[in-house]
This record gives structure tokens, C-alpha cells and sequence, in this order.
């Protein structure tokens, strides 16, 4: 069990880093960031080992992976762009 908790914090913190990389302009303060993506992946762990076979860490980490990814995608702001308005002249 502490290998699975250990291996989901990592993974959220690399999910974490990977989205502040690619998006930073779209996202509020780093430490939020990374601390939504370990709780996440921490959370999803925990489901996921209660729900499923617990000796099975390959499935726990998918599973850690999916919640955290999706708790992060909750953080993303709209970008500057508007979208299906057009300037008519």
C-alpha cells in the first residue's frame, strides 16, 4: 500500500508538471497545481484500490492517473480567445 500511495503522489506531481509546462498561461498559482494533482492521483489511488483488486498497482495507477488528470482539467481557465463572434464591417 505504500508503494502504490508513493507511486501515485509521483505520478501526480509528474501529471502536475507536465500541465504547468504546457498550459501556464491558463492555470492559477503553481503550488495549487501540483498540490491538485497529488491529491488527486492520492484520491484516485484510493478508489481505485478500494473498488478493484488491491495487488494489481498497474490498474491502481491508471486510476490515479484518470482522477487526477481530471481534477486538474477543473483548474483550467477559458483562453483569451472568443470564440463564434465575428467583426462585421
Amino acid at each position: 500500500m505504500l508503494l502504490e500511495a508513493l507511486s501515485s503522489a509521483i505520478l501526480g506531481l509528474v501529471l502536475s508538471w507536465a500541465v504547468t509546462a504546457r498550459l501556464p498561461h491558463r492555470l492559477p498559482a503553481r503550488s495549487l497545481v501540483f498540490a491538485t494533482g497529488v491529491a488527486g492521483a492520492l484520491f484516485g489511488a484510493f478508489v481505485t484500490h478500494t473498488a478493484l483488486d488491491p495487488g494489481n498497482l498497474f490498474l491502481i495507477l491508471i486510476g490515479a492517473a484518470a482522477v487526477s488528470a481530471a481534477s486538474l482539467s477543473l483548474l483550467l481557465r477559458p483562453s483569451g480567445r472568443r470564440l463564434g463572434r465575428r467583426a462585421t464591417a
